[in-house]
């Protein structure tokens, strides 16, 4: 489990700066800014903290090349992995939005959208793959590699996984600016974690994000790269994203308790609905005989053997 407690090491590192050096980046950075947000400051600073040090890990693991993150694909196969995995992604959370509309579950927003729906979805996506980018080449590439390596393909995914779901429920708290001073870093990390003193608040969204994570380093495992698992979690998300700019909770629903307390979105129907995708993409991403014979995992969404030679 060394690479594993390495990893969470870094997660420690990055929150470490948000407490002790978000308070000076605040009182560097504020006054260039016209609406500084402390959250926003702090953030970046162990965001940056948390860069530093995975170019140092990945370097020290053995993990700085394209096969150990995930990127060995070439790269027009790659970003075509992506697009396509992309869009079976969204559609594969479209079931789950028409049961919250069937059951009443979300409401025009308290404030409608200022631009088209054609801006709004090219935000998601935008947004999604920002997002899957960076979250999939730390998790399900350089942390899974490394684990893999030590512990094996199991112990890799559902690691990845827990890490996956707890580090969804850091950084929500705010600060205003006029309320900012020299504790406000240890104040914003204190609440942060303080979201798994309640944990009936947020098991329903855990275990969701939980199962998606096992997911995605199924993906990963069974098609040896993070292109297919960089697709699907973009495509979640562009959907997550949508579904919020056009809608709110409707938190006096019968059936609201099915929609995550913490977002509005990821809960007991998410949950439910991706139990169903998961069987769907075990049986997609299956091994194949002729594909281990060879040492390489099936194609993303390609099941023929034939295209797995090309």
């Amino acid at each position: 489990m060394r690479a594993f407690a390495i990893f969470v090491g870094l997660i420690a590192l990055g929150l470490a700066g948000i407490a002790i050096l978000g308070y000076p980046a605040w009182l560097v950075i504020s006054p260039f800014l016209d609406n500084p947000k402390f959250h926003r400051i702090s953030s970046r600073v162990g965001m940056a903290l948390l860069i530093v040090g995975f170019i140092y890990v990945a370097r020290h693991l053995k993990l700085a090349d394209r096969k150990s993150m995930g990127f060995d694909l070439p790269w027009k196969e790659f970003a075509a992995q992506v697009g396509k995995t992309l869009f079976f992604g969204a559609l594969l959370m479209m079931p789950a939005v028409f049961m919250m509309l069937s059951f009443d579950l979300l409401k025009p927003p308290a404030k409608p959208p200022t631009v088209g729906w054609i801006h709004i979805v090219l935000g998601g996506v935008i947004t999604g793959l920002t997002v899957a980018v960076i979250e999939e080449t730390f998790l399900r590439g350089a942390m899974l590699t490394a684990i893999q390596r030590e512990s094996g393909a199991k112990a890799a995914i559902l690691l990845t996984a827990l890490l996956y779901a707890t580090v969804h429920f850091l950084g929500s708290y705010r600060v205003q600016p006029a309320h900012v001073d020299a504790g406000s870093g240890i104040d914003m990390l204190t609440h942060t974690l303080g979201v798994f003193a309640q944990p009936s608040h947020i098991v329903d969204s855990f275990l969701c994000l939980l199962v998606i994570g096992v997911l995605l380093g199924m993906v990963r495992v069974r098609t040896g790269n993070i292109a297919a698992p960089i697709g699907f979690h973009a495509g979640c998300v562009a959907v997550i994203y949508v579904v919020r700019e056009y809608s709110d909770r409707r938190q006096d629903a019968p059936w609201a308790w099915l929609l995550g307390q913490i977002d509005g979105f990821i809960g007991w129907l998410v949950f439910g609905w991706t139990l169903v995708i998961g069987v769907t993409l075990t049986w997609w991403y299956r091994p194949r005989a002729r594909s281990l014979a060879g040492g390489k995992s099936p194609p993303s969404l390609t099941p023929s053997p034939q295209s797995s030679e090309s």
